[in-house]
């Protein structure tokens, strides 16, 4: 057997236990009852049965705003390309309805992109955001936005409806922007999101994924970049092929190296927190336990992150 195909099978520390439990049920209910989407089910994040069940904590979900159809074609990304429908008006009240019925009190919002419409879904997440806040204005409110192909009255748009954190994903170093991402995506063109997004209140969040071909230099490079336009929040995972016709998985990166980028984010580069292990995804826990800590709890930095580490482990 190859070297390479060696390299490829999926090591002991990706298994991951099947979704149960009742706190899954009623979540999952919930979810249909208000024709919601979530990006854990849609892009079969790994973590599903953890965040769902609540094994870590109180259960969250990610909601995916804006249908579950996208305008673009990532080649890691397992959501649907194409067919996209116009925008459910109900659905901010149905989202709000839905985090009131399942007592969230984190909530993260996502959504497809949709090029098709003129401000890429902008106001959309903005609703969203004011209904959940109206109801409750205590619930934490993350918004993983698309890059509204660099639209900067789109994103401050989303900014002004008073997220606690505005994410927007780089996903990988600036060589492999493609194949990884679509091309009507960009290395540039997420930095001046992100960059945006740190002059403002929000806290600037990004993630990148680990495992698909990209060097050390490349990885220490593009957190170099992303420190300098002053993200909060980073988080590092592990890519996983979601099916044959994506992009094979290039290295599956060991534990120990993901401790030690972790070391270099927070101790060398200085950002304020650093999710990274395998199974971590853009939505993972620690970044919003170390969020709580800091803006609910007015935790200091070295106390926020050991509380976000502890309740996750």
């Amino acid at each position: 057997m190859s070297g390479s195909r060696d390299r490829r099978r999926k090591p002991e520390w990706l298994k991951t236990r099947p979704p149960a439990g009742e706190r899954f049920t009623d979540i999952k209910s919930t979810l249909r009852e208000h024709d919601l989407h979530t990006v854990c089910e849609e892009a079969s994040c790994p973590n599903l049965g953890d965040c769902w069940s609540g094994r870590n904590g109180p259960g969250t979900a990610t909601f995916m705003l804006l249908g579950d159809r996208c305008s673009r074609g990532c080649n890691f990304c397992d959501v649907e390309t194409g067919g996209m429908a116009p925008p459910d008006p109900d659905e901010p009240e149905n989202v709000a309805d839905a985090v009131a019925e399942i007592g969230l009190e984190y909530v993260v919002l996502t959504s497809v992109d949709r090029d098709d419409l003129p401000d890429g879904g902008a106001s959309h997440f903005a609703a969203t955001i004011r209904a959940i806040k109206k109801r409750d204005a205590s619930i934490l409110v993350e918004a993983l936005v698309p890059d509204f192909q660099g639209d900067p009255e789109a994103v401050q748009t989303v900014i002004d409806a008073g997220p606690d954190v505005l994410a927007h994903n780089i996903e990988t170093v600036e060589r492999l922007q493609w194949p990884v991402r679509d091309r009507r995506a960009g290395y540039e063109q997420s930095l001046s999101v992100l960059e945006q997004v740190a002059a403002a209140e929000p806290y600037a969040k990004t993630s990148l994924m680990l495992g698909v071909g990209e060097y050390d230099h490349e990885v220490y490079q593009t957190m170099t970049d992303l420190q300098e336009i002053g993200v909060d929040i980073l988080t590092l995972g592990q890519y996983l092929q979601p099916s044959t016709s994506h992009l094979e998985v290039s290295e599956y990166v060991h534990p120990e190296k993901f401790d030690t980028w972790r070391a270099v984010a927070e101790e060398e580069l200085d950002f304020r927190y650093c999710a990274s292990g395998p199974m971590v995804r853009s939505s993972f826990r620690a970044g919003e336990f170390f969020v709580e800590a800091v803006a609910r709890d007015g935790a200091d930095l070295a106390t926020a992150r050991e509380r976000a580490r502890a309740k996750s482990d």
